[in-house]
C-alpha cells in the first residue's frame, strides 16, 4: 500500500513540474508558431517594453508587460509612430493609424492581467 501513495506523489509531482515547466497555467495563444514558455523567455530576456514575438499569417505578433491598458497603447503608439504613421483614433481594442492616405489597424488583446498581446500587419514598417 505504501508503493501505490510513493507511485501515486511521484507522478503527481512530475505532471505538476511538467505543468510548470511548460507553462500550461497560462490561457492558450492566439498564435502558432511560438509556445506559452518561449514567449515568457523573449519577454524576460529584453530590455525593450514591447517584444516581437512571431510573424505569422501576415501579422506580426508583439506582447508588453503591463497591466494598464493605457500604458501599453501608449508603447505601441509610440513603436509605430517611429515608422511615420500618426494615431487617429482608439476603438475598444483597435488602434488606427494613418500614413500618407494609408490606414493601419492594430489591435490588442489582454493574455493576463500582466500581459498584452499586439496584432499589426506585417506590411506596416514599409
Amino acid at each position: 500500500m505504501k508503493k501505490v501513495f510513493v507511485t501515486i506523489g511521484f507522478a503527481i509531482i512530475i505532471a505538476g513540474a511538467l505543468v510548470f515547466y511548460n507553462k500550461l497555467y497560462y490561457p492558450s495563444l492566439p498564435i502558432e508558431t511560438i509556445s506559452k514558455r518561449e514567449v515568457l523567455e523573449k519577454l524576460n530576456t529584453s530590455d525593450q517594453p514591447i517584444v516581437f514575438l512571431s510573424k505569422e499569417n501576415g501579422q506580426e505578433w508583439y506582447i508588453v508587460h503591463t497591466p494598464n491598458t493605457s500604458e501599453s497603447d501608449e508603447i505601441i503608439k509610440e513603436m509605430v509612430s517611429q515608422s511615420g504613421w500618426t494615431l487617429t483614433d482608439k476603438d475598444g481594442s483597435g488602434l488606427f493609424f494613418e500614413k500618407q492616405g494609408e490606414k493601419l489597424i492594430v489591435t490588442t488583446q489582454k493574455w493576463t492581467s500582466e500581459y498584452v498581446l499586439v496584432d499589426i500587419p506585417a506590411d506596416w514598417k514599409e
